[in-house]
This record gives structure tokens, sequence and C-alpha cells, in this order.
């Protein structure tokens, strides 16, 4: 095909694809607007997941009457004049694109007043068409709306994921900014219904308590704002008490503009080392600061990645401040490298997961003969019986049977063992709860209220009794009596925390998943000793399992050593 110029709706297109990739992605832009213009107050209003409307307004310095009509067109933009001014940039928008991606695939409305100008100006454009311009009373600021997202493309609806997913999305977003500037006041509106507002008071930790809920806000510790040099670093970080099984609770912030970096996260989680188990991550709220000239944030279309200079500094120093506040001391002397290369600092290797570290260090080849044989993937069916015989690393079970050795998991086959009761419980309609001698209150960030709005009456149906009580708060007020031993807050905050947000159970699985969320959270965890009688009941409980070599998530729950294995490996057989 011969090369030739595309039209300008589809290079619109393109551009647009780019910069919108979702309902949220629009409610970024906008938010990055507004508080480039100097907001004390944005409100965000959603409905049906920001499909149907998006409207975002502020009480910013507002457009003048003559700019109106360059605000939708491509490359248009107040915060650059020389591409020399890209390499430092001290605005959160700066590539004029974002109003004429939106308004290409949206039908789209500002109303807007300069602080300057008596009255306001109204533009609409539908679908990138010709816009219309006309004066409008107006308070100083501006809203925007966005009605319609992807209306003429249809092939673009099909991305976004549900409705609750993009609303959880859109509050994650609203609430992170919160975070970062607590000085502007925030309000997020969703289907009609108020789900989150900050005061705007200033005051870091006030905002920290309208995302996160007083008690989680008060646990959380604050890095030191007295620092000095080429990158601060403030915010707060939980303590090894406070943990989650992803990243998700890792939010970052370079110079006012959130971003998602992976070296950051490794900065910080590597801070925690011998600290959390394996496998959960901390929570942290982190504002980077660093000199513009140091950070290109000119990397991506949605400007959520940026590129430091100096990562190997940035990386060092971030990990060394966290982990100075999480040992209670000041944080230390840092030397600046004189040139690139000279920062040095190490990442911890991956893990090898408990069966293969037991597997190995149990049965490791020897010079002179060949390995045995370990069957880690065992068939599924019963277990034979099984004699407990002791406990390795407080951890493993190390059990006889009949065809030889087994090594298991405790958590996992405690885990398993709870799963299948209460689901069988569950279903011979026999599950009781335990009532609380006090009702438990519970808060949550406004994305996971949504979610556990949706799984309310499902988690009914698992012996919880839990009722609304206020906009991001809920009644606990019986649980599961298997559970009885467990922390009901902690047995159900499992359910909104650990939550992945692709992950999209089919209708039938949605008390299964959620069983063994609580399941997980319950069990026996490693590090814990057993008394004998407490091993032996537990393997009794194991075999008598419809499915009892795998946990719920499918992590297996033993391993098998033959008796033949053995005996090749102590030179018995040949």
């Amino acid at each position: 095909m011969p090369i030739k110029i595309l039209p300008e709706e589809v290079a619109s297109a393109i551009a647009a694809g780019e910069v919108v990739e979702r309902p949220a992605s629009v409610v970024k832009e906008l938010i990055e607007n507004a508080l480039d213009a100097g907001a004390e107050r944005v409100e965000v209003i959603s409905e049906k997941g920001g499909r149907r409307l998006i409207e975002v307004s502020d009480d910013g310095c507002g457009i003048p009457a003559a700019d109106v009509p360059l605000s939708v067109e491509r490359y248009a933009t107040s915060k650059l004049e020389t591409a020399e001014d890209l390499f430092a940039i001290r605005t959160l928008g700066f590539r004029g694109e974002a109003l004429s991606a939106i308004a290409s695939v949206s039908r789209f409305e500002i109303l807007t007043r300069a602080a300057d100008e008596e009255i306001g100006t109204r533009l609409v454009v539908e679908g990138g068409g010709k816009m219309h311009v006309q004066p409008i009373g107006a308070a100083q600021g501006t809203v925007v709306r966005v009605r319609d997202l992807f209306f003429n493309i249809p092939a673009r609806l099909k991305f976004p994921k549900t409705d609750r997913t993009e609303r959880s999305r859109i509050a994650a977003l609203v609430t992170r900014y919160a975070l970062a500037y607590p000085h502007v006041g925030f309000r997020l509106e969703q289907d009609g219904k108020e789900v989150f507002h900050a005061s705007g008071s200033g005051d870091r930790r006030e905002a920290l308590s309208a995302v996160y809920g007083v008690e989680r806000a008060r646990q959380m510790i604050a890095l030191p704002e007295e620092q000095q040099g080429p990158v601060e670093v403030r915010g707060f970080v939980s303590p090894p008490s406070i943990h989650r099984s992803n990243r998700a609770g890792l939010t970052f912030f370079v110079n006012g503009r959130w971003v998602r970096d992976t070296s950051l996260s490794a900065a910080v989680t590597q801070a925690y080392q011998s600290l959390l188990m394996v496998g959960r991550f901390p929570m942290a709220v982190l504002m980077i600061e660093v000199a513009p000239e140091t950070v290109d944030v000119n990397v991506h279309p949605t400007k959520s990645e940026v590129r430091f200079r100096e990562p190997g500094l940035v990386f060092s120093i971030l990990q060394r401040v966290v982990r100075a506040t999480l040992l209670g001391q000041g944080p230390p002397a840092v030397e600046i490298p004189t040139q690139w290369g000279q920062t040095q600092w190490q990442i911890q290797p991956k893990t090898a997961s408990p069966e293969w570290e037991i597997a190995h260090s149990v049965i490791a080849r020897s010079d002179d003969g060949p390995a045995p044989q370990v069957q880690i993937g065992l068939p599924s069916g019963k277990v034979p019986l099984l004699r407990a015989v002791g406990q390795v690393g407080a951890s493993y079970l190390v059990a006889e049977g009949p065809d030889g050795l087994y090594l298991v998991d405790q958590h996992a086959a405690h885990e398993r063992v709870l799963f299948e009761k209460i689901m069988a419980a569950r279903e011979a309609g026999t599950l009781e709860s335990q009532i609380l001698l006090e009702p438990m209150t519970i808060e949550l960030t406004p994305d996971q209220t949504a979610l556990m709005e949706e799984q309310t009456k499902t988690l009914d149906g698992l012996g919880f009794q839990i009722e609304p009580f206020g906009r991001q708060a809920f009644r606990l007020r019986a649980i599961p009596a298997l559970f009885s031993n467990v922390d009901p807050e902690r047995a159900l905050r499992v359910v909104v925390e650990d939550f992945e947000e692709d992950e999209k159970p089919l209708e039938g699985e949605i008390a299964e998943r959620l069983a063994a969320r609580v399941c997980k959270r319950a069990a026996i965890k490693a590090g814990q000793v057993l008394s004998m009688v407490e091993q032996q009941n537990l393997l009794t409980d194991l075999e008598a399992c419809q499915t009892p070599r795998t946990c719920p998530h499918g992590r297996p729950t033993m391993i098998h050593l033959s008796v033949e294995a053995l005996e090749r490996q102590f030179g018995r057989r040949g």
C-alpha cells in the first residue's frame, strides 16, 4: 500500500487511544488540569462507571474566553513554549492533547469563567466535530462534562471492565490525589451517591484518615519532614503489622504527579526486608520531590511513568529513609555520587517456593548417586492414613504413610480443611454464626466500599452478619463459628484488601472465592508451633477432605517421598 497522510479524524482517534484508555484516564487528566489551575476545591461526578457521565468541576483560575476554542485543539497548551521546557516540567499537564482527545470520543462540554472576566463561556463538541461556543453566566473556575464516552468508537466500549471495576478505578484515583494534595478539598459522587469527601484542611494525616479510615491512618508511620538533598521523601508507611498480598497499597507521587514505577516499589519492599513474611507487601503513600530537570515525565502519553536521571540515587535514598523510619532512627547521611554508577544497591532475589526449598534441603542430590524421585505434583484423590512424626521449621509436618514419607505444608493443609468444612456446612444449611460480644465497626476506602457492598449478600450466606454503617464503614455483628479464633476484622478485610481487580469469578464461583480468601487468613500460619496432638488432628482432617492435595488456591499441600526413593538415596537399592 502507498504511504499517505492519515485523515484528521483517524489521527485524532489514534491520539485519543493513547491518552484515553478508560474512564479513569479522563478523570485523571481533568483533575490534573484543575490542580494546575490552582483549584482549592475539586468535585468529581460519574455515572455508570464513567461511561454515561464524567463531570469534574473546580474553583481554579478558569479559562479566558479567547482561549476556550483553543482548549480542544491538539497540541494547544499554556504550559510549554519551547522544546527545552520539556526537560524541566513544573506542571502536571503539558502535552496539549488531553482535552482534544477526550472531545474526539465523547459528547463534550466546558463551562468556564476566568477570574478577571464578568461572564463565562460554554463550549460544546460532539465526537470531535464542529464546536459551538457561546457566552454564559458561570462561577469562576471550570466545569467539564464528558457524556457517552466512546459512543462513536463502539469497539473501544468492549475494553473497559465492569461498572464496578471502573467505579473502583475512579475512586482510587480521586483518593490518591486527595492524599497528595491535602490542601485541596475533594468530593466524589458516583451514581448519585457521595462516596468520598476530603476537607482540604492541609493536614495530610486527616486526608489519610478520609481515605483509609481513622484507625488505619492512626497506625501509619510518618516519614521525617526535615530532609534536605537532591531527593526528598515524605509521606507515610505502614508498620510491619499492616500488610497486603500484593503491591496495590503502594502509592507514589513524583513532584506531585502520581506514577507507577517498579523501581520505587522495589525500594520500599526492600526496606521491609526481614520485617515482613515472604509474599506480603507493605502499604505506603510517598511524595518524592526532585529537581524538575532530573526527571523526564514525557515518557508515556498518560504521563503515569517517569524516568529519573539518576535512578540509583533515588532508589538508594528512598530505601534508606523508609528503612530508617521503620527502625525508629533518623534518616542516615547519603553520599551523593559524582558520576553515574557509583550508587550501589541490591535487590533481593526472588525467593524459591517453600516446596522447592524443602524438597532440595531434605533430598539434596549427593555426588555418588542419582537424585531421588520426588512427587510434587500429586494426583487428585484421597491420601492414605498418615502418622504424625514431627514438625520442620514450625511450618511443615513430617508424616509417615504406608507408601513413604509425606511433608505437609500446615498452612495450606489447614486452608483446605477450613474451606471444605465451611462449604459443606453451607451446602447442608448447617452453617453456624457466632455473634460478637460487641459489634465491630470497619472503615474501608471508597473503592473497597463498593466491592464490599456487592459481596455483602454472599458473605451473609457464609455466616457473616454485616450491615452498612455510614459512608465508608460497615458494622460486623457475627462471623462463621468455624473462625471463632480469628480476628474478625482481619478475616473480613481480606475480602477487599487482597482482591485483584482483574479477577472476575463466574457467578457461581463468588462464594467459593470469598470463602477461600477468608480461610487463607484464618488458617494456621507458617511459624506456628503445633503439639503432636494438633499435628495428628490436622492430618486426620486433611485425610477426610475431598481434595486434600491442594489448598483452595491450587497450591500443593504436600510432597511425597516414596520408600523406593529413600532406599535409592541411602544406597539400599540400585
